[in-house]
């Protein structure tokens, strides 16, 4: 899989492309990123991205002249599914994430300021997306947490497929408890079923407090599924 990302600050994708299971899976040849500095595409001696809104209002507007030569630079001759990180976007939910797994290379589209002029969306972006809804200064945290989920979704980066398909949100529900070692901290027991042995036992167990955790901290995905 390959995942494009144009951006204004490049060196924020350093750590994170090289830490944990993306590190793992870029140097198996799973995942590919490719980090573009939007500025490497201006024409202006100053490398201006930026300029004052038409009409006036606070903040400065991403101009589309750099964003358009970018995406169809980077883009060009493959097909490419081009996002833009946005909290007007649709939200990011477990089906969005394994939907663009499979879709084959994407480029991601990183704002700042007051966004992107509306024409770069209009000529050259395919879809927004939001990971919630609140404002941040830029897409390129937004841009990480979709990398991030995406990869799980890839065969051979997390190394045991089953803590994938146990993730939460993949049946609608969310994860039951979790307990290791010891036994007992602070005066609390791991539940006695999970040190039974009876593994039709734990899974049923399992099942019940799926519900219920969802039930006490996501009562709207119950809602959802009636």
């Amino acid at each position: 899989m390959r995942v494009d990302v144009v951006t204004i600050f490049p060196e924020l994708f350093g750590a994170f492309l090289e830490t944990s299971l993306i590190g793992r899976a870029r140097s198996k040849g799973l995942l590919q990123v490719e980090i573009h500095d939007l500025r490497d595409h201006t024409e202006d001696r100053h490398r201006s991205v930026d300029d004052e809104p038409y009409g006036g209002g606070g903040g400065m507007v991403m101009t589309a002249p750099p964003w358009i030569a970018a995406v169809r630079r980077i883009s060009e001759g493959r097909p490419v599914r081009r996002i833009y990180l946005s909290p007007q976007g649709e939200p990011l939910t477990d089906a969005k994430v394994r939907e663009l797994a499979e879709a084959g290379d994407l480029l991601l589209l990183c704002g700042r300021y007051e966004g992107l002029d509306e024409r770069v969306l209009e000529t050259v972006v395919d879809e927004e997306i939001s990971i919630g809804d609140y404002v941040l200064s830029g897409g390129e945290l937004p841009a990480m947490v979709l990398i991030e989920a995406m990869s799980r979704q890839i065969r051979g980066v997390v190394g045991l497929p089953l803590s994938v398909e146990n993730d939460s949100f993949r049946a609608g529900l969310l994860d039951h408890p979790q307990y290791t070692r010891p036994a007992v901290v602070e005066g609390l027991e791991v539940p006695a079923v999970l040190l039974s042995g009876d593994h039709a036992a734990i899974e049923s167990w399992r099942r019940e407090q799926e519900v219920l955790a969802t039930r006490r901290k996501r009562p709207d995905l119950l809602a959802r599924e009636s």
